[in-house]
């Protein structure tokens, strides 16, 4: 057997951002021997880029805030798309998932009377999200860090997961090296959670860390679970495009939130002419009755700056393609004209001093350049929705690459509630698998050969391709033909290139030694980015429509019938298939929350 070092657990944790760190916390809590792993860093997750808050129906700022009007926002911000049942317990649940957080120390922005501040974000009638200043994932990370240390939780940091093992149709462990060593690992276990985010080093410009390159997407695919609604790419609408030194780094909602407004070249705020009939009714259609609601808190209208954001993104990118974008191809996001400088270094520290000291641009004295950058998967594994298990046994998946709860666009705020309601699910449902097994299942030595010797390829391929030449046409590719505008010609043009890119990927050599080799790691990152990035694109062939983030320029509307109809893809014998599966319906009880509305 190839030489490796074992280790034994109940439950295996990939990913440490907000999910993995919850569901490790709660998997321990249940007395599971529970291992954490993460591909960078302890407290280095993605999750500390979130910015804006979490979303929950607190209350604190408008009392007639609830988990139905939190449940009504999130079904018509996904276009229907959504797992019902999944956004009901978010939307139930993520109050109580606050108030635990401030229980072990978090520290949030506070209302006059001393109770946790919420602040507007698109998408949602009522100011709903709790938050640190600008800092809200960070302060999360921070206190879910310091609790699962407290707990004892075994972590292995700098540690990439390259294969998920099973013993006959369950789950068995998990395979993989230490990224300073190139050391084999192998976690025999009988449950995995994966909590791994997304999917955004696929594309060319975007607002996601080195981490993001479909890791658990494509572990889940080859594992032989179901993914749903992979066609769904969240473009948030403002990321800088100028200056290049913080090209697609994210300019966070709550600039919005707390008075911005985006402007073409013209100086025209051309939101007001993009509003869709189903906001219409609580969207303000001057800007001078969208102004009052700054000054007049009891007014629920909302300025169209904080429509969701695939109206947003759209928007922008229409304003671009038609002559009236920025002199970069963007448009510009103001808030220098609307708040005083205290205001905004008090509301928004990240933002004023990373883009002063990255970029220097003083966002109290200047408007941002900003354009949609890929930002978010809506779509990943299928999972139930009260224990957040995969449709292999033994799996969990939790976070951004579970999908279901965000349908076909996610509103802000609801990733880092959805992170710590069902994050804690999946540590709890996975550690009670563990414990009910009568016998644990065990790993084939053979796996561990053929994984060993398929990893240590690139050192001895005959080819020489270079990975990041690889990478950087795939970025191009998706970029182009599977972007936030996408027909069927491009589509299946991108499959014919991503079969190239495939055949090229094959052929990949890198030098040196398996030591700290970040052309190595990317050697073997090439498998899960090509595979999601055809995962993406073929269920966005099967999606005939435009839904939410899915924008089909020769669907351009909306079929009623498909809003029933999920866009399966599943690896079998070694190809993918897709498969449109009818969803279960809405209940009576919660279809008439959006009858009143």
């Amino acid at each position: 057997m190839a030489e490796h070092e074992s280790h034994e657990f109940d439950v295996v944790v990939v990913g440490a951002g907000g999910a993995g760190l919850r569901a490790a916390i709660e998997a321990s809590a249940q007395g599971a021997r529970t291992a954490l792993v993460c591909k960078s860093l302890l407290g280095k997750a993605h999750t500390v880029m979130a910015e804006g808050g979490i979303a929950a129906a607190l209350g604190n700022v408008y009392p007639d805030d609830d988990w139905r009007v939190h449940f009504r926002d999130t079904l018509r911000g996904g276009k229907l798309l959504n797992n019902w049942r999944m956004v009901q317990i978010q939307a139930q649940e993520a109050p109580d998932r606050v108030l635990e957080l401030e229980e072990w120390g978090a520290l949030f922005d506070r209302t006059e009377d001393g109770r946790i501040l919420q602040r507007d974000f698109g998408g949602h009638r009522y100011a709903r999200l709790a938050h640190v200043g600008d800092r809200t994932g960070l302060e999360m990370i921070r206190t879910l860090q310091h609790h699962a240390v407290h707990k004892g939780i075994d972590v292995f940091m700098e540690c990439t997961i390259t294969c998920l093992l099973k013993d006959d149709e369950r789950i068995a462990g998990a395979f993989g090296y230490w990224r300073e060593s190139g050391r084999f690992l192998l976690f025999n276990a009988p449950a995995v959670v994966l909590a791994t985010g997304g999917i955004g080093k696929a594309y060319k410009i975007t607002s996601n860390s080195w981490e993001y390159t479909g890791d658990g997407h494509a572990l889940a695919l080859w594992a032989g679970a179901d993914l749903i609604d992979m066609e769904c790419v969240q473009f948030h609408p403002t990321g800088m495009v100028w200056p290049p030194s913080v090209r697609g780094i994210l300019v966070t909602e709550g600039v919005r939130g707390d008075g911005g407004v985006l402007r073409n070249a013209d100086g025209d705020r051309f939101m007001f002419g993009y509003i869709p009939q189903m906001f219409r009714a609580e969207t303000a259609d001057t800007e001078e009755e969208a102004d009052r609601w700054y000054t007049d808190k009891q007014n629920a209208r909302r300025t169209p700056d904080l429509l969701p954001r695939d109206e947003v993104a759209r928007a922008i990118n229409t304003e671009t393609k038609e002559g009236r974008g920025s002199p970069h191809g963007g448009v510009y996001l103001d808030i220098a004209n609307r708040r005083d400088a205290e205001y905004i270094k008090r509301r928004l520290p990240s933002m004023y001093h990373q883009f002063l000291q990255l970029a220097d641009v003083d966002i109290t004295r200047e408007a941002m350049e900003v354009g949609p950058t890929c930002h978010y998967m809506m779509g990943g594994v299928r999972v139930d929705a009260e224990t957040q298990a995969s449709t292999v046994p033994g799996l969990f998946a939790a976070g951004e690459v579970a999908g279901g709860a965000h349908g076909a666009n996610r509103l802000g705020g609801n990733s880092l509630s959805d992170l710590l309601v069902f994050g804690r699910r999946a540590g709890l449902h996975a550690a009670e698998y563990a414990r009910g097994l009568t016998a644990r299942p065990t790993v084939d030595p053979g796996q561990i050969d053929e994984l060993a010797r398929h990893a240590l390829r690139p050192f001895d391929a005959a080819g020489s391709e270079n990975p990041y030449a690889i990478q950087q046409d795939l970025q191009e590719c998706m970029h182009a033909l599977v972007g936030i505008i996408r027909t069927e010609d491009e589509l299946a043009k991108a499959l014919e290139e991503l079969a190239m890119l495939q055949d090229r990927a094959s052929r990949v050599r890198v030098e040196g030694h398996r030591q700290y080799n970040p052309g190595w790691h990317l050697a073997l990152d090439l498998g899960p980015l090509l595979a999601v990035s055809e995962c993406i694109t073929r269920a966005a062939l099967e999606r005939r429509e435009s839904r939410g983030a899915q924008t089909r320029d020769d669907y351009p509307t909306t079929d009623p019938e498909l809003a029933k109809i999920n866009v399966v893809v599943r690896q079998q014998t070694g190809e993918l298939s897709t498969a449109l599966e009818t969803r279960p319906p809405l209940p009576d009880d919660l279809a008439k929350l959006l009858e009143d509305a």
